[in-house]
């Protein structure tokens, strides 16, 4: 190495070391450490264990990961490895959350942002699959379709890794933490079957049906016929073939569909769609609402579970990560504009439920299996996709336990002339 480089390298050292004394000196406990690129240590505070330790892979990784300030930075510095997190993924987002809500005067601004433009521009090689790039007018069914390959077409070896052997990719329902994530998403299929207050010989409509988990299980232990519908054809192939496995195909199917193509007014005694409609798009929210009366009986309920934003926050100018790297053209709205395009669709709200905590757990449970599973998923993938997904996890974990994000059941009913047809009390839910 030239005395140049050496000069180089010794700047960038002190200067990585100043910018994480003046962003996270004063966070206390100061349970954690960083660990440099050519081998010094910052933290934790004595007395403290690591709950984690971030690893700089260069003398430019800081400069990667907050410049410019755009919210791309971040993640995508982790995703093609200009840092790591090495311990508990939980615990580095709390620190990110703390340097987010940090108050800053703007001189203290200039001068964090100098020294990070001060650091090298080094960057890891990008590879793998990469942000998504999709064509077509948002929300129209051939974009969806694109939308819905790129996050679903990754492999279902890959998703069952670290889903339960059901396959359920959604909020699971936890009598305790302690419940196993099989356990807990059985009881949830279960639970929404309840809800629906399903009997047998009844249909069944599942919109945005997965791996088929529940059309499954509403055939089998409650006698429907139920028909789920999804735009991931290898959904659909696991979702027949296990549905031929569980002899059910007389009593069950899954078809690649849009909602929008469904054609029969007043075909289904119930409805249900959970965690589907946050991909519909805001401004056809009242459609979807209004496509879905249209199929649902008179009398007839629609179970609705979905991620909301909270009200307090403000809704991103600009593409996420999530929407960049994970979900494609998802968007979050807040609890009261799904309601108010329900009632404009013709539905009555009987029943609102939030499992915010319940989300907590579940995505807990999913970090913990794809971390346990990582080379698996390096190999079935790669290690950009490996790490977008263990991010897109360890964020929205916090994002639920902050408050942030909040899920909802929601019951809504069609009525018949003014007539709910349900019961006065929800005792048969809790029997």
């Amino acid at each position: 190495m030239s005395t140049l480089q050496m000069h180089k390298q010794d700047t960038g050292v002190q200067t990585t070391l100043a910018l994480l004394e003046e962003l996270l000196g004063d966070f206390a406990p100061r349970d954690f450490a960083v660990h440099l690129w050519e081998g010094t240590t910052w933290g934790p505070a004595q007395g403290h264990p690591a709950r984690f330790t971030l690893v700089l892979k260069h003398s430019g990784a800081l400069r990667r990961m907050f410049w410019p300030p755009n919210g791309y930075g971040l993640p995508e510095a982790y995703i093609y490895d200009d840092f790591d997190v090495e311990g508990d993924c939980h615990a580095f987002f709390d620190v990110l959350t703390y340097l987010m809500n940090r108050p800053l005067g703007l001189w203290q601004r200039l001068h964090l942002a100098y020294d990070l433009w001060c650091l090298p521009s080094e960057a890891r090689p990008r590879h793998g699959r990469g942000p998504v790039h999709l064509s077509g007018r948002p929300h129209s069914p051939e974009r969806d379709r694109q939308a819905t390959g790129y996050h679903y077409d990754v492999s279902n070896d890959f998703y069952q890794l670290w889903l339960d052997r059901r396959m359920v990719y959604s909020c699971a329902y936890f009598s305790s933490p302690d419940d196993d994530l099989d356990t807990a998403q059985e009881h949830k299929l279960d639970y929404l079957c309840r809800k629906l207050r399903l009997r047998p010989g009844q249909r069944l409509l599942d919109i945005g049906c997965g791996w088929g988990g529940l059309v499954q299980y509403a055939a089998e232990q409650y006698g429907v016929n139920a028909l789920g519908i999804t735009l991931s054809k290898p959904q659909m192939e696991l979702a027949n073939e296990r549905i031929r496995r569980a002899g059910l195909q007389d009593r069950c199917r899954v078809e690649i569909r849009d909602y929008r193509e469904i054609d029969e007014p007043e075909g289904y005694d119930r409805l249900v769609s959970v965690c589907m409609f946050e991909h519909v798009g805001a401004k056809l929210l009242p459609a979807w609402f209004k496509q879905a009366a249209r199929l649902l009986r008179p009398g007839g309920t629609f179970l609705n579970q979905g991620i909301v934003m909270n009200i307090r926050e403000r809704m991103p100018r600009r593409p996420t990560f999530v929407q960049q790297y994970i979900f494609p053209d998802g968007e979050l709205v807040a609890f009261h504009q799904a309601m108010r395009a329900a009632e404009e669709g013709g539905f009555e709200v009987r029943d609102v439920e939030s499992l915010r905590e319940h989300y907590v757990l579940t995505l807990r449970e999913w970090l913990r299996r794809l971390e346990a599973h990582a080379d698996e998923a390096r190999e079935l993938t790669d290690e950009s996709t490996y790490r977008a997904w263990r991010l897109y996890l360890a964020a929205t974990e916090q994002r639920f336990r902050s408050g942030y994000y909040n899920l909802y059941q929601t019951l809504l009913v069609k009525p018949d002339h003014g007539v709910s047809c349900l019961p006065l009390t929800r005792e048969d839910w809790y029997a």
